[in-house]
């Protein structure tokens, strides 16, 4: 009866430890959210593409951990964006989000992904109410706050002394946010501020106006495939060349590929340019473009961030995932950027350059961005002061 007793509880053992150690070889769970079809889904495969490259770079790991990244489709619906979030947060029992391409998505989703307790680090949006008043310890951005992505251009425009400039954007809260952030840092009255719908196709009738009130430029904001069609029907109308377009996240890398040489000419501001020169970033591209065929983007640029931000808070935490050490690991931002300079502000969102990139001819005769220099400085949204946090 002993023996049998011992042999019982032996196995029992043995059981039990095969269970730890097989829980303890699960992979750290990552849910990627981001808008990854429609005219506008260019921009979440780009993010995907590179956080998966990132997590490539890293051994297949993130802080030594193996990861599962699984990802969901959007579709650019805030009501699909929250049923996605709650099935990885409820049902796939993800730690951290990350991704999200559109700001009225991160609208819907932000509250009840960071209200359940799990970190999101976004990699596009950043909506101007969450990073002031509405901003939160589980939220980290790698990208920017939709006013600075356009305050660059602002400041281009006020510099080179444009007294009328039109401006652009579908209406919806970027859109909103991008004129009002061009406006901040250009600080005189545009002549005209247009609002169309999201993912309008024709902008004939909102060409023909602006060209007949003679402004010195034009300002647009235009994602994916509403940038591709506003450029071509821009120089369709033959003002590419006369009337200087400046844009962000209008042509950029996913949109460049089906403009080529329409675009040359086009002035962007950005966070990122691929010809920044850092090792890091020249790594990056020459892997992105062997892996996928085409140059990355600035959404591709950020999100291979957030998979670098979220290994080395990682690493400091030793795979833990305690809310309070690895929100302070993920605030030191120990990894290169990309991008160039980068650390967090209050509201963990961060404080970096942004460029003047204009689409002109490289070397070999190609349509390709060129980073012309530094338009703003270490810089920190105008929002962050409107944060409590420290």
């Amino acid at each position: 009866m002993m023996k049998t007793s011992v042999k019982t509880f032996s196995v029992a053992c043995a059981l039990a430890m095969t269970g730890l150690a097989a829980h303890a070889q699960q992979p750290l769970k990552i849910g990627f959210l981001g808008t990854l079809s429609g005219p506008a889904g260019a921009l979440g495969q780009d993010q995907y593409d590179a956080f998966m490259l990132g997590i490539e770079h890293l051994g297949g790991k993130l802080g030594n951990s193996a990861v599962q990244v699984l990802k969901e489709d959007d579709q650019l619906k805030p009501d699909v964006g929250v049923e996605l979030a709650k099935k990885l947060i409820e049902k796939d029992k993800v730690s951290i989000i990350t991704g999200v391409t559109f700001s009225n998505v991160m609208m819907a989703v932000h509250k009840p992904i960071t209200d359940a307790g799990v970190f999101l680090v976004g990699s596009n949006a950043g909506p101007t109410p969450i990073t002031g008043k509405g901003c939160s310890p589980m939220y980290f951005s790698t990208s920017w706050n939709n006013d600075s992505l356009h305050e660059s251009m602002g400041a281009y425009a006020r510099e080179q002394g444009y007294k009328r400039v039109y401006l652009m954007a579908p209406n919806y809260q970027a859109g909103k946010d991008a004129l009002a952030g061009f406006k901040l840092q250009y600080k005189a009255e545009g002549l005209d501020e247009i609002y169309t719908q999201i993912n309008q196709p024709d902008y004939s009738a909102e060409i023909a106006q602006l060209q007949a009130a003679k402004p010195d430029a034009v300002y647009v904001f235009y994602p994916g495939g509403m940038g591709v069609n506003f450029v071509k029907q821009y120089q369709q109308a033959g003002l590419l060349g006369k009337v200087p377009l400046l844009s962000a996240s209008t042509v950029d890398g996913t949109t460049l590929p089906a403009l080529k040489d329409i675009a040359l000419g086009v002035i962007t501001g950005s966070p990122y340019s691929p010809d920044i020169d850092n090792p890091q970033n020249k790594k990056f591209v020459d892997e992105f473009r062997k892996k996928y065929n085409r140059v990355p983007s600035l959404y591709a640029a950020q999100s291979y961030d957030a998979a670098m931000l979220i290994n080395s808070a990682l690493l400091k935490t030793q795979g833990k995932l305690d809310r309070e050490p690895l929100r302070a690991a993920m605030k030191q931002a120990n990894f290169k950027s990309v991008a160039g300079p980068f650390r967090f502000n209050n509201n963990q969102f961060p404080i970096r350059n942004f460029y003047r990139v204009d689409v002109a001819k490289d070397s070999s005769g190609q349509a390709a961005f060129v980073n012309k220099g530094v338009v703003l400085k270490d810089h920190a949204d105008p929002h962050a002061s409107q944060c409590a946090m420290n």
